[in-house]
């Protein structure tokens, strides 16, 4: 990763989301030439600027993806574009349909647009798997940005930038993250707001996720989608763990919590899939990724590298329904050994709550 990152000029958009955050701050270890970081947050950029105030090579773009001539200055002489800027609540995307489309689609063509004309070397564009035959606003917008990603690949000409996308599950404890809700409804004795007892979900930890992505840099080609393999679980067996968890920490008896079950909000799905039928006969895969490739046919070239270097798809895990459902015990493992239930009680406040 030091040969990959070192010395480099990087942008990450989005940068003081949670996910950019992390990669910018595993992305300091290497020792980049300097790291931009582009969000329209004012408080995020704030907040980044007290605790990476010690680096000389980080720089703060206040702007937003909408604005094509802010995004121009942000990426001017940008080796490595991480794209995480993004509207990814399903909920404010249900009922917000026209600025989903301005950040996620519109945003994301402009970002095409700007790095070719720079001629940046890579950009990742991170995606969910609500992309995947979306139901939702936000997973239509998702896909039709992964589209654009894998087309910018056959309309570039002789330039050097090659584009690709890496989608991901559910990050546990990442921004928004249904965690830090049910600790809060915790806090107050409960109840803990369940939509459908029988949602699942694919799920993987930050750390895994930043692994993911920074392998992603290293081996595309252009125009995949990568898919790290992630182990599903009910969203009822993990509010029972962080029920367990955390109700003697606020001084209530855990059986005295309620779950209670609300119904879906508009756009959610029961359940969650990796790839689409249509895209697994392109797919590929190694111990722990599945490699889908563009179905155009300009993109021989990277078949034929991927044949080589991985085999075709076979793994029928792809939903979250009869994917490898995690215990309630392993779900408890995870959260333990990604540190992240440690984080969540170190970031307590018996009063308030997580701390933003």
């Amino acid at each position: 990763m030091k040969e990959l990152f070192g010395d480099k000029r990087i942008l990450v958009t989005g940068g003081t989301g949670s996910v950019g955050r992390e990669i910018v701050n595993n992305l300091l270890r290497y020792e980049p030439e300097v790291i931009r970081i582009l969000d329209i947050n004012e408080k995020g950029h704030i907040e980044m600027m007290q605790n990476l105030k010690g680096y000389s090579n980080v720089r703060f773009f206040l702007g937003d993806i909408r604005d094509k001539e802010r995004l121009a200055r942000a990426m001017e002489e940008i080796d490595i574009v991480f794209h995480t800027a993004s509207l990814k609540d399903v909920f404010s995307c249900e009922y917000n349909p026209f600025e989903a489309i301005k950040t996620n689609v519109n945003g994301t063509q402009n970002l095409i647009d700007v790095a070719l004309d720079q001629e940046v070397e890579k950009v990742v564009f991170t995606s969910s798997d609500k992309a995947v035959n979306p139901y939702n606003v936000m997973g239509a917008t998702k896909l039709l940005a992964e589209r654009l990603i894998t087309a910018a690949n056959f309309y570039k000409g002789s330039r050097r930038t090659i584009f690709f996308s890496v989608r991901f599950g559910n990050i546990l404890g990442s921004g928004g993250s249904v965690l830090t809700l049910f600790i809060k409804q915790i806090q107050i004795g409960g109840p803990v707001n369940l939509t459908d007892p029988r949602m699942t979900r694919f799920v993987l930890t930050m750390p895994q996720a930043i692994d993911l992505l920074f392998r992603t840099v290293k081996i595309a080609k252009g125009g995949e989608i990568f898919i790290f393999k992630m182990p599903a679980l009910r969203v009822f067996d993990l509010a029972e763990v962080i029920i367990e968890e955390f109700s003697n920490y606020y001084k209530f008896n855990k059986d005295k919590i309620e779950i209670k079950i609300i119904g879906r909000k508009p756009g959610e799905k029961l359940h969650e899939e990796l790839m689409a039928e249509e895209e697994i006969e392109r797919s590929f895969e190694t111990e722990d990724m599945f490699i889908i490739l563009p179905e155009i046919s300009e993109s021989m070239h990277i078949s034929d590298f991927w044949q080589a270097n991985a085999k075709p798809g076979q793994s029928k895990n792809y939903k979250s329904s009869n994917a490898n459902i995690l215990t309630k015990l392993e779900i408890e493992n995870i959260l333990y050994k990604s540190g992240l239930l440690q984080f969540l009680e170190k970031n307590l406040d018996k009063k308030e709550g997580i701390r933003e």
